[in-house]
């Protein structure tokens, strides 16, 4: 008789949280309470999104900075190369090297205006390859950057878009974090071409709980990342039952983080959208525990 999905998984796993800065009162209460829950678990990082076009540069400053003065996380504050020219980037790097943040997640970034073909900015940084590059110039930054594994919207082919993730890794990028997924083996054979390839470095899979599958598949069609038919079957008549729809989402995530683990992955990015429920809980099944609780089993 087979053991139960979870029964062998040790809690050798180390786990990092995206967050996006908030805009209203409640939205701000929403997060740290969120940052407050997962804070626990110890992740290796926490990062905090930039909107597209630097819409959000302000309110991705303050969040990332009163989490590395208020909290024992690390943050991380994502940067892009949209209209801002090099000197405002380095600008901006330097005031959170000021402020204590020590990891950049490095990203070309969307363009300003939905639609629109990405140009780069006149006196910007042409790529996020650029843009690592001259993070490294300015400090010893641990730098994250992208990867698609099913190839960014952007690229011509999945070979010129490894070929560009090997130029931010080889310009001193720490590590890259992919894109959203749904199939293990999605992610499991983009590693592999990762390697054929020669890039050497960690490569993260990003976790996205679906909260809502109809944002989740308007998200995933313009980041190219595959819905699965049998998913929408599983989300199907949910919309009216939130609990029962945050248990399924909680499963799904779950089993596919059960996959990659099977899979030789220890390392798991959670993109939270603020709410610390469905993480926190998809973490527990994967043998996570609160730091002090885990000290104490141990005592």
């Amino acid at each position: 008789m087979a053991p139960p999905l979870f029964a062998d998984v040790a809690g050798d796993v180390a786990v990092s949280f995206e967050f996006f800065p908030p805009k209203t009162e409640k939205m701000e209460e929403t997060l740290w309470a969120s940052i407050e829950t997962l804070s626990p678990l110890g992740p290796r990082f926490v990062s905090v999104t930039y909107g597209a076009g630097g819409t959000t540069r302000e309110r991705t400053h303050a969040t990332v900075s009163k989490i590395a003065r208020e909290t024992p996380l690390a943050a991380a504050a994502h940067l892009t190369c949209v209209e801002a020219t090099r000197e405002e980037i380095d600008q901006i790097a330097e005031e959170y090297w000021a402020a204590g943040v020590r990891h950049i997640v490095a990203l070309r970034g969307d363009p300003p205006r939905a639609g629109e073909k990405y140009r780069t900015h006149p006196g910007g940084y042409e790529n996020a390859a650029d843009l690592v590059a001259g993070l490294r110039r300015l400090h010893p930054f641990e730098i994250s950057v992208s990867a698609y594994p099913e190839c960014h919207p952007d690229s011509p082919s999945p070979e010129a878009d490894l070929d560009n993730l090997k130029r931010k890794i080889d310009a001193g990028a720490n590590r890259a974090i992919t894109q959203f997924f749904f199939e293990a083996e999605t992610f499991l054979r983009f590693r592999d071409r990762a390697a054929a390839a020669g890039i050497d470095a960690e490569i993260v899979p990003g976790i996205m709980p679906v909260m809502n599958y109809a944002s989740v598949v308007k998200m995933s069609a313009m980041c190219g990342t595959d819905v699965p038919a049998w998913m929408e079957k599983a989300f199907e008549g949910l919309d009216d039952h939130p609990a029962a729809r945050q248990l399924v989402s909680a499963t799904l995530a779950a089993e596919l983080c059960r996959k990659l683990y099977a899979g030789g992955v220890r390392q798991f990015h959670f993109y939270t959208l603020n709410r610390a429920e469905l993480s926190y809980a998809i973490c527990h099944l994967l043998g996570l525990r609160p730091r002090q609780q885990a000290a104490v089993a141990a005592a």
